[in-house]
């Protein structure tokens, strides 16, 4: 039986940005959750990203 919907809440995946542009193997992406009502648009979030060991800026995808 399918789980029922909390309300707003979804799961997004936000991936990093300055990763793609250094050409090294693999990707830094992390899942959370935000309500679709009060956050609309798509989110920006400071991560921590274990290849390039330092925290960088992860945007939400698609």
């Amino acid at each position: 039986m399918a789980k029922k919907s909390k309300g707003n809440r979804i799961q997004v995946i936000l991936e990093c940005t300055e990763h793609k542009q250094t050409g090294l193997p693999g990707t830094s992406r992390y899942v959370t959750q935000k309500n679709r009502k009060n956050t609309p648009d798509r989110m920006e979030l400071k991560k921590f990203n274990p290849v390039l060991k330092k925290y960088t800026v992860h945007k939400e995808i698609k």
